[in-house]
């Protein structure tokens, strides 16, 4: 057992090195894109969001929706439903079950969980 510990302890700091390299460079690459994509909207951008919903109105009337390849279409499907799926989970999340807000209360339904009663 001790010549295993010996191993580990000599084969650390040779490793900690060349895995703290390839970190960094990955970490500052996910913190540039983090400051990039994550943050809040400035002020100055909201005149764009109110451009893009006017256009997405107007293309709606206008029926260009149909001029729109099945690419597109999918990928806007897509983020459609990431939008929908993300809030299904911050209501479970909110409520603190799938089933509803307070599991249990009512006849003949079995309580999941017992902390909610």
């Amino acid at each position: 057992m001790a010549a295993i510990v010996n191993r580990v302890t000599a084969l650390v700091p040779k490793l900690a090195l060349p895995v703290a390299r390839y970190g960094q460079s990955k970490l500052s690459r996910f913190w540039y894109f983090a400051r990039v994509e994550l943050r809040p909207p400035m002020p100055s951008e909201f005149g764009q969001v109110q451009q893009g919903v006017q256009q997405i109105v107007k293309s709606a009337s206008t029926g260009a929706w149909r001029q729109l390849t099945v690419k597109q279409v999918a990928l806007n499907s897509l983020v459609g439903l990431e939008v929908m799926f993300w809030f299904y989970i911050g209501e479970c999340i909110g409520r603190g079950s799938i089933i509803g807000y307070r599991p249990g209360r009512s006849e003949g339904i079995p309580a999941p969980y017992k902390y909610f009663m």
